[in-house]
């Protein structure tokens, strides 16, 4: 990803995640990506502690030095606001956007006015991106008996036939039930494994491109919902993961463009 950022930045950002593991207790610490603002970009990292899905702590910054954690507490009426919020980010998390709806209030047209400042902006996006873009190889992760979700050690990466099919990846997000998800998991399906929600049932289909490349050595997943987020995994070996360049905003023509 030269082209989005600088040997500065990547020198600074190898430097400052070994203290952001540290300072945190965190067991790994990945670079989830950048959201580009017109004024300054937000640079995003997730540390993992015991399970490496549930109670992901993402932090962020602006320079790649000094890092905050995103505390905002994503509710579904904050979630309601940032979903209406259109334009790009400022790069200032104490910046206000300002939503104005014409709504109907006893039997008249008025003015609703929403706030909702860049910070809660930036959590609710990260959100929305991490569920309908985080992306994972079937195998690579294995729900254990106690329900935890820890990487499989047993995984040695895919075949070229196998990690060019859609149906190779789960979104690696938390379903509404974790059990549930795996005991639906059809008979032919390994409950430690399947217990994710496959990629080829998002709607509309067709809103994942699969790509090989560098000579048959890589797959990449484009999202075309959210321009940006890519997949990758590299070819019979245990390298996998996702990471996002891109304004923040999704795609809201893709159902038109399909």
């Amino acid at each position: 990803n030269a082209e989005y950022m600088g040997t500065e930045q990547k020198t600074a950002l190898q430097v400052s995640l070994a203290s952001v593991k540290q300072k945190n207790g965190f067991r790994k610490v990945y670079f989830w990506g950048k959201i580009m603002g017109s004024n300054n970009d937000y640079f995003v990292v997730q540390g993992v502690t015991d399970d490496y899905l549930k109670n992901r702590k993402t932090l962020y910054s602006l320079n790649c030095m000094e890092w905050n954690n995103l505390t905002v507490e994503v509710t579904e009426k904050l979630m309601e606001v940032a979903h209406k919020v259109r334009g790009r980010f400022k790069g200032d998390p104490a910046h206000e956007f300002e939503i104005v709806e014409q709504v109907t209030k006893d039997g008249e047209e008025v003015e609703d006015t929403m706030t909702i400042k860049e910070e809660e902006r930036l959590a609710c996006v990260i959100q929305m991106i991490d569920c309908e873009g985080a992306v994972s190889p079937r195998g690579a992760f294995k729900l254990t008996p106690e329900g935890n979700v820890m990487l499989n050690n047993n995984f040695q990466g895919q075949e070229m036939t196998d990690a060019s099919k859609l149906s190779s990846y789960f979104h690696f997000y938390p379903p509404e039930n974790l059990f549930e998800s795996a005991l639906l998991a059809k008979a032919n399906h390994d409950k430690a494994l399947d217990f994710l929600t496959p990629l080829e049932q998002d709607i509309p289909r067709g809103s994942w491109s699969v790509q090989q490349e560098h000579s048959n050595n890589l797959v990449t997943l484009r999202s075309l919902w959210w321009p940006g987020l890519v997949g990758y995994n590299i070819i019979n070996q245990p390298k996998f993961g996702y990471v996002y360049f891109g304004t923040g905003e999704k795609n809201q023509d893709l159902p038109f463009m399909l």
